[in-house]
């Protein structure tokens, strides 16, 4: 990973320059969405129907049950620019009407097992989720943004190496995808801002949301930038850094900063730094967690004429990325890993 400047007076440095992209150098949808063919169709089909043999649990599929001798090399050539190149990607191509919402299940989760491990995403031990509105109050404290409704999302990152979002079905309206380049954002911070960015490099307050172990504290700290053998790691979810000062004993958010994150959030709202993506049914997204920030656009369902988002979520490790911080390990004894289990919610 080249670094190109290093801040005297922080010791913050220029990261990964070769992963920052600006949303000109993306503009062209080509890039980035990787369009399945017929012959890849046909062997993603040919998958399914063995998978379904053995099982029609998703968590019994492993790759080797999911066979994909052609696409599999177009998966991990697509895995390594997901760590080391642009960060994100678009597979389009799977044809939703074709397929029912379990078939379409499989044939996500198969996909996923060829870009790396799945990874329980709450406390429940999902490791395939549900991203719909739940008729959650964004307004308690133990909500989760898969289970919140309507409203849009800020920029954030979630708990794995990567992420993934399947569309089952498009809202009304609204609803659009849309990622932010960490990397840029970070590096560009350490050449105008540098004494803001070193505040990142500390650790923050994050509320566990009602999540934490039996016992255990309410409120956690990672900080939002790590320099770890010269490879860029972000975690930033802002509405949980603000909900940690609930919890009196949590540390106090220093002005220093909250001016570091407002700054980081201006950036991430910058349109320079953003790729929106309308999903569409069949799509599925990938993006590696640590380098790229995603978001959502406000949206509205119409229940009765069927139009309710509804995707599909993974979160993954990844055997691509052989070094991490001890903070960004898949902690196999965690409590959200002893009983894994599969979201389902059906859309009425």
């Amino acid at each position: 990973m080249a670094t190109s400047t290093t801040d005297l007076a922080t010791g913050v440095q220029v990261l990964e320059t070769g992963c920052e992209w600006r949303a000109r150098d993306v503009a062209d949808e080509a890039k980035w969405i990787e369009l399945f063919d017929e012959a890849e169709r046909d062997e993603i089909d040919a998958a399914l129907r063995k998978a379904l043999q053995k099982s029609s649990d998703v968590m019994e599929i492993s790759k080797d049950v999911f066979p994909l001798p052609t696409v599999s090399a177009r998966l991990r050539a697509i895995e390594r620019e997901l760590i080391d190149g642009r960060g994100f990607v678009l597979l389009r191509g799977v044809e939703r009407e074709r397929y029912s919402r379990e078939e379409m299940e499989m044939i996500y989760w198969g996909i996923g097992m060829h870009l790396g491990a799945p990874w329980p995403q709450n406390q429940y031990g999902h490791i395939l989720g549900d991203v719909t509105d739940q008729g959650i109050d964004p307004a308690d404290p133990t909500s989760r943004g898969n289970e919140i409704g309507k409203i849009a999302f800020p920029y954030h990152s979630d708990g794995s190496d990567l992420v993934g979002l399947m569309c089952l079905q498009k809202a009304k309206s609204g609803g659009i995808s849309t990622v932010a380049n960490a990397v840029a954002i970070h590096n560009d911070m350490v050449r105008e801002a540098p004494e803001l960015a070193a505040v990142l490099y500390d650790h923050q307050p994050y509320d566990f949301r009602g999540a934490e172990p039996k016992g255990g504290k309410p409120w956690y700290e990672l900080p939002v930038f790590t320099n770890w053998n010269g490879r860029l790691f972000v975690r930033y979810i802002r509405p949980y850094i603000l909900a940690s000062q609930r919890h009196k004993d949590a540390p106090r958010i220093r002005e220093q900063a909250e001016l570091a994150m407002q700054r980081l959030d201006a950036m991430t709202s910058d349109g320079d730094y953003n790729v929106f993506m309308d999903l569409q049914p069949g799509d599925m997204q990938f993006i590696n967690n640590y380098h790229v920030l995603h978001a959502r656009t406000a949206y509205e369902d119409d229940r009765e004429a069927g139009f309710v988002r509804h995707l599909k979520r993974l979160w993954l490790a990844t055997d691509y990325l052989k070094d991490r911080p001890a903070y960004f390990q898949r902690n196999i004894s965690s409590h959200w890993e002893k009983a894994p289990t599969v979201s389902r919610i059906e859309i009425r």
